[in-house]
């Protein structure tokens, strides 16, 4: 017996939404020398005048990260050195990752390149970057005749 099953462009459209992610991480992770699933763990919140974002970079010294910014695409970037092995140590497991890292970030409005500022405390990263002052919200007073 034939069934018939009714055809779903849009769960075949999801389908190749899913291979381009996986197409453009993996394309992400070869141009920025990384190896795979070696990311660089971020979060980004907008608020109305700055972007914020947090980066975990534990064991990594500041003199090792590179941020720059350029057509309004933040980029962080670094090394993070593997421990020298000596004679007669053996592992049994090595999961910590090293290597060089890169992420880059494009921001949905012009931000004010002069003011970004970066602290670094604690493996933890804080990159503020101010929005451009066109683009800040601004507040209309509302003359009243009386």
């Amino acid at each position: 017996m034939t069934r018939v099953i009714r055809w779903n462009p849009t769960r075949e459209m999801d389908l190749f939404n899913e291979f381009d992610r996986m197409l453009e991480r993996t394309w992400d992770m070869a141009r920025s020398g990384s190896t795979i699933g070696f990311g660089l763990a971020v979060d980004m919140v907008e608020r109305d005048e700055s972007f914020l974002l947090k980066a975990s970079l534990p064991g990594v010294h500041p003199d090792d990260i590179n941020i720059t910014l350029e057509d309004n695409v933040l980029s962080i970037s670094g090394e993070i050195h593997a421990d020298e092995v000596n004679e007669g140590e053996t592992y049994h497991l090595r999961e910590r990752r090293f290597g060089h890292f890169t992420r880059s970030f494009r921001f949905p409005t012009l931000v004010n390149a002069e003011a970004i500022e970066a602290d670094y405390d604690n493996g933890i990263l804080l990159v503020t970057v101010p929005k451009a002052e066109e683009v800040k919200p601004k507040r209309i007073t509302i003359r009243a005749n009386s």
